[in-house]
């Protein structure tokens, strides 16, 4: 290769990286792996992507850059050959509810492109299809009239409305026009002298009289436009056929219904956007959503009797409100003739309705009606939202207020004329952009090739549509084919938003520059890593350098250039242990990776597997989101693996129905026959843990030794030394949070914000205390030669070897360390952790925890960031669970984990309303003999391999 043909970096020292140097060959796909915290995102991302981000910045203009979010320069002594880079991670986006799907890739573009181009409008009451005639075929028309024929060419002003119209008579009797046909009848302007403002007119301007003959057609066009103009495009046609009958033909060049004078304006893409007034629905401005107060939250408990008041919100607001509600409450009731000692859910329907919603009228105990109204619970509610002061008062009703779809659009967003254009395709009856907006990405690629064939001469329709394919196909490919077009970025996993991005990055057919990803095979299928390979290596090919951190096995053999850092985690890493093609990774002695691509090193087979007993839980009848009405048992007692491709079903069956049900019951029977039909077996879990990668906090302040409860044993081992007990500090004063100890000119942070103008703000050390967040007196105590900077500065696996003599301190830093994430420091920020480092910190809390058994833990995908050797310790951490009498349902896509199962729910047999079936149930060698089951057909491949 030519010289230029490489990036290189000389002296990187960023984080845990130990001045190391390297080439990376451009234009080609290169893989970064390693054990976790080896340093692959500190090499990835905050050295290669962060100086390429920073040299281009600097060759923007100081105004330019304010807009923009600016890096830090990295610890390296230089790169050369550096590109341009663009880096497309997993984290989740923080997008409002007006990005979706469809706007972030740019597909919501084309179709209001398309929708204003072909669709077809209709009246949004009756549904009926508004004709639009163009000049020349409104001409045609009339020509095609018997010769001889007399017409009159009438303009439209005014339809059955109320009013004095005299003024308006004289204006176009000053433009020149002469007569009208004022209420059916026809006369001259100057002769009206007076129109009644009560009554109800119609006024039509008579523009022309001409009788058909051949050379007519120059006047008649002339008359039409002007007949159009004066009507503001609606004319009328007055005539008699050969019997003598008068007809009237009433044309227009917009789309308009003649029946109820309906008009709607030429069609353009912002009336399909819901961020146009033109387009947005006009009661919740295009969000789709309204707040509103819910019963359910409303009344928690629908068991409570009346007379111990099932509603909740009095008791909250205080100020003597309950009692007085009360009253009212038990003197509709026995207006109704509700017994007081009825529970809330077993009262009438009409009685709950009027005493949530209120009523014009009520009963009085002589059964006749009143004039009295009653306001009603949500109503009165509203009303002291709105009207009161008090930040507490509707602080605390907020509480019992949720998103709901509007009423108005149906959380369609948009207003009721948009969603009358619909685009008619055989097989798409009637659908308008919202419908097209409900389709998954599969579903609306088949809807976009149909309209493909079917619009093969019209060239704009063409270009729009050959562009929404190939957003849609990127997205396809990168197996997303399951979500909807209208799924709310801020919904998506981060794998998800990672793959999202990367097809949007696709579709600008970009060149020559970096990509940095980051693990994109996160949250996919085996079968789908197959056509993810396939868009990475398009991304190449279009001339691109694509620098991937990536654990999974099938891209790192794909990869035409592997690094490996290493050898450990934290201090131990940072080091280059091996690099070049897979060859020479297959050949290293040192690449642990390399050992277990060669098969030396593996995850083993369990030679037993636990058998499931008579003990489980059944779900019968699960019908949320894709799933068709399933009937799925877990057995009590194993671990469980559920599997599916990407959107077959699996996070809906076991977070959102699973756990759910089990976190809600004692709420009443409703969540669950919302959910499915039948629960068994719920009570056989005395507990239930849930193990996500939400973030651990949200701010700098919170760290892993706060999150597990080290940092109050060392505040508490800090206070009793002997120099605290002089200077009479307690644990308090090792706490940043509060004054006393912190240091006061950063408050505790650190940093300090400097604003900067033109440019974003940065943060610089605080110079007070040299970003340690203590003052200098509680920095002076020290145990073993340590103060608390010191001690927070520590990682994980020196904290275990420092406070070895300490069991209480020590248990808890083991049990992190166990989980790998010995490389971690102790007041490291947790906004800094990845999903998969702030689940895992999660898990070993939980392992942390006394257990008696019968307690269910529920993990969605643990592999996240996870080398070879990082799983084989995780799975040896949720066996042990198990053995002691817990339940484990994890899940994952890792062949290693399926293998390792003592149980396994397969879901699809596809993703989308193609999944949500059980597809398959069993050990994992029954499940790999299911022909129809994608992880069957893997794990089969995968045991004729390994065994």
């Amino acid at each position: 290769m030519i010289e230029n043909s490489f990036i290189r970096i000389k002296g990187a020292k960023q984080h845990n990286l130990k001045d190391i140097s390297l080439t990376i060959p451009k234009n080609r796909l290169t893989v970064i792996t390693g054990v976790s915290g080896s340093g692959k995102s500190s090499l990835a991302f905050d050295t290669l992507y962060a100086e390429g981000q920073r040299r281009y910045m600097e060759s923007l203009s100081v105004y330019s850059r304010q807009f923009l979010e600016q890096l830090e320069k990295p610890e390296v002594e230089h790169i050369e050959g550096l590109i341009p880079a663009v880096a497309v991670e997993q984290k989740t986006s923080t997008a409002s509810a007006r990005s979706t799907l469809a706007t972030s890739t740019n597909i919501y573009e084309y179709l209001k492109l398309l929708f204003a181009h072909l669709g077809q409008p209709h009246h949004p009451l009756t549904g009926k299809k508004l004709k639009k005639y163009t000049i020349e075929e409104i001409v045609s028309r009339l020509m095609a009239l018997p010769q001889e024929t007399p017409v009159m060419l009438l303009a439209p002003l005014i339809k059955k409305e109320k009013g004095n119209f005299i003024p308006l008579l004289e204006q176009m009797q000053k433009e020149g026009f002469l007569r009208a046909r004022i209420d059916g009848r026809l006369q001259e302007i100057e002769e009206v002298v007076s129109l009644s403002p009560e009554e109800a007119h119609s006024i039509e301007i008579l523009i022309d009289r001409i009788r058909i003959e051949p050379d007519i057609t120059s006047r008649l066009y002339d008359s039409v436009e002007l007949a159009l103009r004066i009507g503001r495009g609606v004319l009328c046609a007055v005539f008699q056929d050969t019997q003598g009958k008068s007809i009237e033909w009433v044309m227009s060049n917009l789309h308009y219904d003649p029946e109820t004078g309906f008009l709607f304006q030429e069609l353009s893409p912002k009336h399909f956007s819901y961020n146009s007034p033109l387009g947005a629905c006009p009661k919740c401005q295009g969000l789709g959503s309204e707040l509103d107060f819910d019963p359910a939250l409303l009344i928690p408990d629908p068991t409570v009797s009346l007379k111990d008041n099932p509603l909740a919100p009095w008791e909250k607001i205080g100020g003597g409100l309950s009692k007085v509600f009360l009253k009212e409450l038990l003197e509709q009731a026995a207006l109704f003739g509700e017994p007081i000692d009825r529970s809330w859910q077993d009262c009438s329907e009409e009685f709950k309705q009027t005493i949530l919603f209120g009523s014009s009228s009520i009963l009085t105990k002589k059964k006749r009606k009143s004039f009295k109204p009653f306001e009603g619970v949500i109503p009165a509610l509203k009303r002291m939202y709105e009207e009161s002061k008090s930040a507490i008062i509707k602080a605390r009703l907020k509480e019992f207020i949720l998103s709901v779809p509007c009423k108005a659009c149906n959380g369609q967003r948009l207003n009721p004329e948009a969603l009358a254009v619909t685009i008619d395709l055989k097989g798409w009856p009637g659908f308008n952009i919202s419908k097209v907006l409900g389709l998954t990405v599969s579903e609306a690629l088949c809807w976009a090739r149909q309209l493909l064939e079917y619009y093969t001469s019209d060239k704009a329709a063409q270009e729009m549509l050959s562009g929404l394919a190939a957003r849609l196909q990127n997205l396809e490919e990168l197996g997303l084919g399951y979500l909807t077009l209208n799924r709310e970025i801020a919904t998506l996993s981060g794998g998800e938003s990672q793959r999202v991005r990367l097809a949007t990055q696709l579709s600008g057919e970009l060149t020559g520059l970096l990509y940095v990803l980051d693990e994109p095979s996160i949250g996919l299928h085996p079968r789908d890593t197959d056509k993810l390979m396939n868009t990475i290596k398009r991304l190449k090919d279009m001339g691109n350098t694509v620098v991937v951190v990536e654990h999974d096995e099938k891209t790192i053999r794909e990869a035409d250039y592997i690094v490996e850092l290493g050898p450990g985690a934290g201090s131990a890493g940072g080091h280059i242990v091996a690099s070049g093609t897979l060859e020479d990774i297959l050949k290293s002695k040192a690449s642990l990776t390399g050992a277990y691509l060669r098969g030396d090193l593996s995850i083993p087979i369990p030679e037993r597997r636990r058998k499931p007993s008579r003990k489980f839980i059944r779900l019968f009848g699960v019908r949320k989101h894709n799933l068709k009405n399933i009937d799925v048992t877990f057995p009590i007692g194993l671990f469980c693996c559920v599997t599916g491709v990407s959107g077959s079903g699996k996070s809906t069956l076991v977070n959102d129905v699973l756990a759910k049900i089990f976190l809600q019951q004692g709420n009443g029977p409703k969540t669950e026959l919302d959910l499915c039909d039948r629960v068994e077996g719920l009570s056989l879990i005395k507990k239930i843990v849930i193990v996500d990668q939400s973030p651990i906090g949200r701010s700098s302040r919170s760290n892993p030794a706060s999150y597990c409860g080290a940092l109050s044993i060392i505040r508490e081992l800090f206070a009793k030394l002997p120099k605290s007990k002089i200077m009479g500090f307690s644990a308090a004063r090792f706490s940043f949070n509060v004054p006393g100890g912190r240091c006061e000119r950063c408050r505790g942070e650190g940093l300090i914000e400097v604003e900067m103008a033109f440019l974003p703000p940065i943060f610089v050390v605080c110079e007070a205390c040299q970003g340690k967040r203590f003052n200098r007196e509680t920095l002076e105590v020290t145990y073993r030669g340590k103060n608390i900077a010191d001690v927070l500065d520590m990682t994980i696996e020196e904290g275990c070897d420092f406070f070895r003599n300490i069991p209480s301190l020590f248990e808890k830093l083991e049990m992190i360390s166990k989980v790998g994430l010995g490389y971690l420091k102790l007041g490291q920020p947790a906004i800094t952790l990845s999903g998969g480092e702030a689940q895992r910190l999660k898990l070993a809390v939980e392992l942390l925890r006394k257990t008696e058994g019968r307690t269910l833990y529920i993990l969605d995908e643990p592999t996240t960031g996870l080398h070879f050797a990082d799983i084989d310790l995780l799975l040896k951490l949720l066996h042990n669970l198990v053995e002691l009498g817990n339940t484990v349902i994890v899940i994952e896509h890792n062949l290693d984990v399926i293998k390792s199962a003592d149980y396994v729910i397969d879901l699809g047999p596809e993703g989308g309303e193609k999944g949500g079936e059980v597809v398959a149930t069993g050990s994992p060698e029954e499940v790999a003999r299911e022909t129809i089951s994608w992880t069957g057909r893997y794990l089969r491949a995968l045991f004729e391999r390994q065994r």
